[in-house]
């Protein structure tokens, strides 16, 4: 009968996993701490009293966000040490374009980078609104807040990404201007950069002291044209690039000797990029030539 119990326990949380795993990566941004969250969800899951829970896959969502909430304070802490900008990790999304959720929500890069302006419980409620379409009844439950907070939780998070959220170009443009990125780049032609540059672009490089890893951001249309042509001559040079789906849009990785070195993707508006991201730290690089573990 015992053995029955943990069958029946290990089915009804793999049902769940791809979405818990969803949850806790929009929450916290990298492949690591979500996994880690997810091992401890089933950890709890197997000392819980299964017999006294009527929606398992709702018991689990919300064991999953509270935990994140708590790993957020932490890793804001950490990240008070990371050398240079921070970035979210890349992921593939080819197999799993929703990668967990009901949607896709909350996943491209242009709006993590914006859900890291949220305080925990903003996130999380926006998060299971926007990708996973709960109810705010169910909001309230989790964030352990009334249904009129949990609805003031979610309209403050969408007013705060509305204010700074730009309209983002379709995924097919997105290409043509990457693809335009990576002629002029490799060639080194400052004006051909600056065209496909917005006035305020910024370029950023999550590299944590990797060699070759810019540790502050480059802003301004000059200034970051200028920063590309000045490596032309060598970044790119025996390196294999490989387009690949990063969070839902198109990217590039970079390869050298079968390690992958680099992963690039962009954010741009009708008037054309407006974020360069280099991913550049080794630790970020593992799950975007593949899809991350189930």
């Amino acid at each position: 009968m015992t053995d029955q119990r943990m069958d029946s326990a290990t089915e009804q949380f793999e049902q769940s996993r791809r979405r818990l795993f969803g949850i806790a990566y929009r929450m916290l941004g990298t492949v690591s701490d979500a996994e880690d969250i997810v091992q401890d969800v089933w950890i709890r899951w197997q000392q819980t009293d299964r017999a006294e829970v009527r929606e398992p896959a709702a018991f689990l969502a919300t064991i999953t966000t509270r935990l994140s909430i708590n790993a957020m304070q932490s890793a804001h802490a950490r990240r008070e040490t990371y050398i240079g900008p921070w970035l979210p990790e890349p992921v593939n999304t080819e197999d799993d374009p929703a990668l967990g959720a009901e949607r896709g929500e909350a996943l491209e890069y242009a709006v993590l980078l914006l859900l890291e302006k949220l305080t925990p419980t903003e996130r999380a409620a926006y998060v299971l609104r926007e990708a996973l379409d709960y109810p705010y009844d169910r909001i309230a439950e989790i964030v352990q807040s009334s249904e009129a907070s949990a609805r003031q939780l979610v309209s403050r998070a969408r007013k705060h990404l509305a204010s700074e959220k730009r309209a983002q170009v379709a995924a097919t443009e997105q290409r043509r201007l990457l693809e335009a990125f990576l002629t002029a780049a490799q060639r080194g032609e400052t004006e051909q950069l600056e065209r496909l540059f917005v006035a305020d672009v910024v370029s950023y490089t999550d590299g944590n002291g990797a060699k070759l890893a810019a540790r502050i951001p480059v802003r301004g249309q000059a200034r970051v044209a200028k920063f590309v042509a000045a490596f032309s001559s060598h970044f790119w040079t025996g390196k294999q690039v490989d387009w690949v789906e990063i969070n839902g849009r198109p990217g590039i990785t970079l390869s050298e000797d079968g390690v992958v070195t680099t992963a690039l993707t962009i954010t741009a508006t009708d008037d054309g990029i407006d974020h360069l991201l280099w991913i550049m730290s080794p630790d970020k690089l593992a799950h975007v030539t593949m899809a991350p573990a189930a």
